[in-house]
């Protein structure tokens, strides 16, 4: 591959077949070119990467790419990444989306963006960070993402092109590397070039990705000796002989750059191109880069020399005026060295200007002596910060300068963390922080630099984050209100890494020496709700105590106090108290209202409010609560471990509503969310446990055997109290499974450490239900005493749905003639619940024992009812057991009846309709085109307007459409 001038030729050497994969991708991407009178068909994209060493031709290749995109009318964007600019966050991004909204007034941009804007704006620099709590990566992920999408389905077809990729910073990079399978999905082609052997790692997704390479980068070789030949006599004429040609290609080994600037050598020296001026190629190739490179660039003079060198620190997209102000020369001096080095193809362009190659700007920084860099850097800081351009564009700049205890460069450090935490880039704040310590600040200042950076590895490092915390609580620290934001800080830390001991106590130290009323008042309430979540608490009971005693007395007149009223309503549920209790104190903690975002608050008290009215048996007040949070959680760009939790607990809600598909819909998109998050975390117990009940109440016994083997549900369970309690749920599915010994010995630990914590409540945690039913066959007198103790449980609690479901388990243990009359009880209960899976199990149960007892009339109407309410429910095992009975009873079941969809949304009866095929809500998403999480809340709606198991609802659809 070569070139007439360095960036103008069009002319490509040995890439044929690359390029034949380019103009196929561009083919199916917008169809043939407008010359050739070809039919288009559905425009596809693709991926395509080119791999390659450096100078073998990967700029040039990109360059005939976007312009043979351009021939097609395609929308192009573009970028570069930059060495220098590898720490800079969100540098590859700006590139490639800035340009797309340049011009735009604010209120365009917010009405091009929506909710969307306070979330991608910071981070592609087109509005300042707000100053509330930052969006997590993930969320920041997904409005990228959502802005990508929308561009290119907007100006499609739309190619984006992104050159030295292994240079590209890690927070656009990783984004990329994740959007990158999608491509093929919109009209978009990917195309990415990159140094094999300098990719990172967090985008080694690129070596792998499905393309048209056949799941490989295509890799650009070395040109052959007869391409070099061809390139030298293009560029010199026909007069080069073999014997020169052959030099050229043995001096630069087939590279292409190297050999395109041996040619202009040859050229500037007027050398005859025969084989009596071929020794002196040697000499001439070792002048294009290293120390020829170099010899060449001093000859220039000191002042270009130091021009040069400024270029070189400020990386790529050079503005002459910055530069010549880093070198320290007037506009005339920078002007004429300028020109010498676009002369000496060191530099092209204008303004901006930038390096001829990569190659050449890597020598002539590496060439900088090391205290003249140092200098450079502190002095380019210095310029950058006086243009305007702010501590975050100066950072990089100044994490190259050595500590010298300044505490200019402290301050904009830490104004520079604060930038990018705030947009979304925690790791470079992160460094930033890092470095700013090391400066080091005064210390006065130490411990705010500390707490900063622990705030900044919070997600990312939490080991990390307790130990800067601590060391910032070692600190003296004038500042009270710095202190309490590091205490709360640290406990918060704690207890996410499952150190709720340690969270409690770190609390409690504090308490103590805490003058402040208000302020110990919000500590006390942030120990009460760790110690809510512990499962080694010593001595829960007494804490519950002190927390009634403090809950009565609040009259909830500010956050603090809504919170400790709050944890009272969900600890008077767990330890069984009247739900007429519970339900009294819930309300009075949301009279006053709070949101499930509050600035240095945790989420945790919001969602236990909700809870409480679930288990309550008022789901649906748990459903609005929950959908507020949701909005919440969105608007912040919380799509981490926040949106995992609500849509796990959204599961778990349709669970105990009987809406069992939903349930697993929800779940399974939690789960998928809370793997992000990672394995071992809370989130993930929540959403491991909830999917296999969904699984064991829909009858799919091994799929839930191989949830739980493949997510580790098994000992040791976490530290903190999870719900569904993870014991417990273990303990179930090895009832399901037959295993009835091994079951009863974990039900009887989960209830020996749920007792011995004061948390007694049935419908909390059914353990005395289960435990009952793996009892029954060797120790059936202590089966039913353990069973009915449940049942006395629930009475004290008073919800009808906890009561039934413990006389249901009641009757399954107890001798035959007491059984019918527990059931009949059980579904009187149920009946005037919200559980309609629970209801469905009974009447199921009722009929069962009523065909038993010789009353076959009323079995059948229990067993239908019951087939019914399970069909309705989805639980698919039930109903085949509800099926099995009625056969017994030498009965036929009700066919199943047409469902009346005209109340569907379009969009909503083609998500049923793909579902109702046993497609999967992810290929439901691909076919139509929508994120996962939408497709779920769809058939969430379907599920509400429509009745019927998925046979059911297929065979309505066709009866439909047929009519």
């Amino acid at each position: 591959m070569g070139q007439r001038s360095l960036r103008g030729r069009r002319t490509l050497f040995e890439r044929e077949s690359e390029l034949s994969a380019v103009d196929e991708a561009l083919g199916d991407l917008a169809g043939p070119r407008p010359d050739t009178g070809e039919p288009a068909g559905r425009p596809r994209g693709a991926l395509l990467a080119f791999a390659g060493h450096p100078g073998i031709g990967k700029t040039t290749l990109l360059t005939e790419v976007r312009r043979r995109a351009a021939a097609r009318s395609c929308t192009i964007l573009s970028a570069r990444g930059g060495e220098q600019e590898q720490r800079v966050a969100f540098h590859v991004a700006r590139q490639l989306l800035q340009p797309e909204f340049a011009g735009l007034s604010d209120a365009e941009l917010r009405a091009t963006l929506g909710s969307w804007y306070a979330i991608v704006g910071p981070a592609l620099g087109l509005c300042a960070p707000s100053q509330g709590a930052p969006p997590d990566q993930q969320g920041l992920r997904d409005g990228l993402d959502w802005v990508l999408t929308h561009l290119a389905v907007q100006r499609a077809p739309m190619v984006l092109a992104l050159d030295d990729a292994h240079w590209a910073d890690a927070e656009s990079l990783s984004w990329l590397a994740a959007f990158a399978p999608r491509a093929e999905q919109l009209p978009l082609l990917l195309v990415v070039a990159y140094r094999p052997d300098e990719l990172p790692d967090h985008a080694e997704a690129f070596r792998n990705l499905p393309g048209r390479a056949g799941g490989r980068p295509i890799g650009l070789e070395p040109l052959s000796a007869a391409a070099v030949a061809r390139l030298v006599r293009e560029d010199l004429g026909t007069q080069a002989d073999d014997a020169f040609c052959r030099e050229c290609w043995a001096v630069t080994a087939g590279n292409p750059f190297e050999a395109v600037e041996l040619t202009a050598k040859v050229r500037d020296r007027g050398l005859d191109p025969t084989e009596d001026g071929a020794h002196l190629l040697r000499d001439l190739a070792a002048a294009v880069k290293g120390s020829g490179l170099v010899a060449r660039l001093e000859r220039l003079g000191p002042a270009t020399v130091r021009f040069a060198w400024a270029c070189a620190v400020l990386g790529t997209e050079i503005r002459p005026a910055l530069a010549a102000a880093v070198a320290g020369l007037g506009p005339e001096e920078a002007a004429d060295a300028a020109d010498a080095l676009r002369t000496a193809r060191i530099l092209t362009g204008a303004d901006p200007l930038e390096f001829v190659h990569p190659l050449i700007a890597t020598a002539v920084y590496r060439d900088i002596p090391g205290g003249v860099r140092v200098a450079l850097h502190g002095q380019a800081a210095w310029c950058v910060i006086d243009e305007g351009l702010g501590p975050a564009a100066a950072a990089r700049h100044l994490m190259e300068t050595h500590p010298d205890g300044d505490t200019w460069i402290v301050q904009q450090l830490r104004a520079a963390a604060r930038e990018t935490q705030r947009a979304g880039a925690p790791d470079a704040a992160r460094r930033c922080l890092a470095r700013a310590l090391r400066e080091p600040p005064l210390p006065a200042d130490r411990a705010a630099v500390l707490y900063e950076l622990g705030c900044a590895s919070l997600l990312t490092e939490p080991a990390n984050t307790v130990n800067h915390l601590r060391a910032a609580l070692d600190e003296p620290i004038a500042d009270a209100e710095l202190r309490h934001n590091i205490v709360y800080r640290l406990s918060q830390v704690l207890a996410h890494s499952d150190r709720l001991a340690e969270a409690s106590e770190t609390l409690a130290r504090e308490i103590r020496v805490t003058g402040d009323a208000r302020v110990r008042l919000r500590m006390q309430s942030e120990q009460f709700m760790w110690d809510a979540f512990r499962a080694d608490e010593p001595d829960s009971p007494a804490r519950s105590r002190r927390l009634a005693r403090l809950a009565d007395r609040l009259t909830g007149r500010d956050l603090t106090e809504r919170y400790v009223i709050g944890l009272r309503a969900w600890d008077a549920t767990l330890r069984g108290e009247s739900s007429h209790v519970a339900l009294r104190h819930a309300e009075r903690a949301l009279a006053g209202g709070f949101g499930w975002a509050e600035p240095d608050r945790g989420f945790e008290v919001p969602v236990l409010v909700a809870m409480t009215y679930m288990y309550a048996d008022r789901p649906g007040r748990t459903e609005a609560l929950f959908a507020t949070g949701l909005a919440d959680f969105e608007k912040q760009g919380w799509h981490g471990a926040h949106l995992s939790f609500g849509y796990t607990i959204l599961g778990y809600v349709r669970f105990r509503r009987g809406r069992l598909a939903e349930a697993e819909d929800f779940v399974r998109a939690g789960l998928r969310l809370a793997e992000r998050v990672g394995p071992g975390t809370p989130v993930h117990w929540y959403a491991v446990g909830t999917l296999v009940q969904v699984l064991l109440a829909r009858g799919r016994v091994r799929e839930a055997t191989r949830a739980g083997e493949h997510y580790a549900l098994r000992p040791p369970f976490p530290a903190a109290v999870t719900f569904p309690d993870a014991q417990t749920v273990y303990g179930e599915l090895l009832l399901a499974r037959g295993l009835t010994a091994e079951a009863a010995v974990e039900l009887a630990a989960a209830g020996r450490r749920l007792d011995g914590r004061g948390m007694r409540n049935p419908a909390w945690c059914p353990w005395q239900l289960h435990l009952a039913r793996a009892e029954h066959r060797d120790a059936p007198e202590r089966a039913v005493a353990t069973a009915l103790e449940a049942v006395n449980r629930a009475h004290q609690y008073g919800a009808p749905s906890a009561i039934g479901q413990a006389l249901r388990a009641a009757a399954e243990v107890a001798p035959e003639p007491d059984r019918v009359p527990l059931l009949e009880e059980s579904v009187a209960h149920l009946e005037g619940s919200p559980a309609a899976y629970e209801l469905a199990c009974s009447l199921v149960a009722l009929g069962t024992g009523l065909r038993r007892a010789g009353r076959p009339k009323e079995a059948a109407e229990h067993l239908h009812r019951g087939l019914d309410a399970a069909v309705q429910c989805r639980a698919d095992g039930l109903a085949e057991a509800a099926r099995e009975e009625l056969t017994h009873a030498g009965l036929r079941p009700r066919p199943l009846h047409s469902t009346e969809t005209d109340t569907l949304t379009a969009r909503e009866r083609a998500a049923a309709t793909l579902t109702a095929r046993d497609r999967t809500p992810a290929q439901v998403a691909k076919e139509l085109r929508l994120d996962e999480q939408t497709v779920v809340r769809l058939l969430s709606a379907v599920y509400r307007k429509v009745g019927t198991d998925r046979t059911g609802l297929a065979a309505a659809l066709r009866e439909q459409a047929t009519s």
